[in-house]
């Protein structure tokens, strides 16, 4: 049977669960749920997925709910080398600490905002939500310092799941200056390489933005022409 991934491409759990498949090169079905139609709130949705949330992964028979155990799902049945997410227990526990950090602090913050904008319908967003994304770019700057990638020297899952999120944020809420965070940015680099990048993970990211653009045009403007006006100036270089 092939895989079948229920979710919206607006989503950064449900790209980093794409990128995890294009790397392994995984045959699946993609199937658009349509969380503004409520969807996901439909009993046969809710009969697969009690959380009622995205992604939704079904193998078989078999329903995996939450982006961070699906993508570990998927290494640990259909990898033929354990890579990406690492056997070796202290390889695993600097996997297992990214992944938690990015559920916790990255996505979480992203989600808060989201909600304000969205839900809220607030005019203007928090500058005290907004600088607590430049803390955790910084702390990802750091570990970026000890290792190519964010949990070791090669690719790994953590990876994923931070850039699904990263990348969204950079587009919409938190633009990334090289002069602060040239580690992060030469990570971003290389994930953005990756040959199946744009279709499973920039692509979506984009439209994000543009209902983010939409719900807020001036001040996404103006958070934008300060962050290309600080690049040029050189302001916050380190």
């Amino acid at each position: 049977m092939v895989l079948v991934l229920y979710g919206n491409e607006l989503s950064p759990p449900v790209r980093a669960v794409l990128l995890t498949l294009r790397e392994l090169q995984l045959e699946h079905e993609f199937r658009n749920v349509d969380l503004m139609a409520g969807e996901h709130l439909l009993p046969d949705f809710v009969r697969k997925n009690p959380q009622h949330t995205v992604p939704l992964l079904q193998d078989d028979e078999s329903y995996i709910a939450d982006s961070h155990a699906i993508i570990g799902y998927l290494v640990n049945k259909y990898a033929q080398q354990d890579t990406l997410y690492p056997q070796e227990p202290i390889q695993r526990a600097a996997v297992d600490q990214r992944l938690h950090y990015e559920s916790s602090v990255l996505f979480n913050n992203l989600k808060q905002l989201n909600l304000l904008l969205f839900k809220q319908n607030v005019t203007e967003l928090p500058k005290d939500k907004l600088a607590e994304l430049y803390d955790s770019y910084a702390l990802l700057e750091k570990f970026l310092e000890l290792t190519t990638y964010l949990a070791g020297e090669h690719l790994t899952i953590a990876d994923f799941s931070t850039v699904a999120t990263v990348s969204t944020l950079n587009l919409t809420y938190a633009p990334l200056d090289a002069d602060k965070y040239p580690k992060l940015c030469a990570w971003l680099a290389r994930l953005e390489a990756l040959p199946y990048y744009e279709q499973a993970n920039l692509q979506g990211a984009r439209l994000l933005a543009d209902k983010v653009r939409a719900k807020l045009p001036k001040q996404f403007d103006k958070l934008w022409q300060k962050a290309f006006a600080d690049i040029k100036s050189g302001a916050g270089k380190q």
